[in-house]
């Protein structure tokens, strides 16, 4: 059919417990054996924040962590778990806003979303001790580093992008979407190109990730589905394109804040 467009997407099902120090990229390519995925170059990798977090380490066990001050003071205001409190303010540049029973706050790679990330679902405990997970430090470079070793492994470039799941503001629930990417343009400029009347597009940024970490996490679910693994093919790769940084409004640009 003329003018048609599809994006063939598989999410196999049965990747272990990730532990800290665990090769993703084997786990990546023992998944794609196990469904028959036939490889082509320009695939794209999504993966689940958690699963990367795990690997590199990202997990805190809450009895080794003493809230401060300010955290114990947000405590009184949310309700929340002061120990929760202290490692959403150590991953925090500043808190937007607190209520009773949710806190939103500017993340230190830009997101601004609630609890800045750290998250107990799906985290095994320690010992018997409560764990909460952190965000990747540089989910970027983690994005880079699989594809390297894919790359490696494959002989020629894919994409990954890995995808968590956000709030957004005036809408209810939560929704796919990237925070760490490569291979893939986080953002797609289409200001100067025409519509199909001919008029020139003035305004128009198409958020790319967000958009592919949404169709994603159609597949990956958001409970106990145990997909954290979502492969897609026919995608543009792109090699040169910006990383997530790209999707963050300054605040010059920011109307709200």
């Amino acid at each position: 059919m003329n003018g048609s467009a599809r994006l063939h997407l598989v999410a196999p099902q049965g990747l272990p417990e990730v532990r800290e120090g665990d090769d993703l990229v084997e786990l990546v390519l023992h998944a794609c054996r196990e469904v028959a995925w036939s490889w082509c170059p320009g695939d794209c990798v999504v993966l689940a924040q958690k699963v990367v977090s795990k690997a590199e380490g990202r997990r805190v066990a809450l009895g080794s962590v003493t809230p401060s001050p300010p955290a114990l003071e947000l405590a009184g205001t949310t309700g929340k778990d002061p120990r929760l409190l202290e490692l959403v303010l150590r991953e925090s540049v500043r808190v937007v806003r607190a209520v009773r029973g949710l806190v939103i706050t500017q993340h230190r790679l830009g997101h601004v979303f609630a609890n800045a990330g750290v998250d107990q679902s799906n985290v095994p405990s320690e010992a018997g001790d409560e764990c909460a997970l952190l965000l990747p430090q540089d989910p970027d470079a983690s994005a880079r580093a699989i594809a390297d070793g894919l790359r490696e492994r494959l002989g020629f470039d894919v994409s990954v992008l890995i995808v968590d799941s956000f709030g957004r503001p005036w809408r209810e629930g939560v929704c796919g979407t990237a925070i760490g990417v490569y291979g893939l343009p986080a953002v797609i400029d289409r200001r100067g190109k025409t519509d199909r009347e001919g008029r020139p597009l003035q305004v128009t940024l198409v958020a790319h990730a967000d958009e592919v970490a949404a169709a994603a996490s159609l597949l990956m679910g958001q409970a106990d589905e145990g997909r954290p693994l979502v492969l897609i093919r026919g995608l543009p790769f792109d090699g040169e394109a910006a990383g997530i940084g790209a999707l963050h409004r300054t605040s010059a640009q920011d109307l709200f804040r």
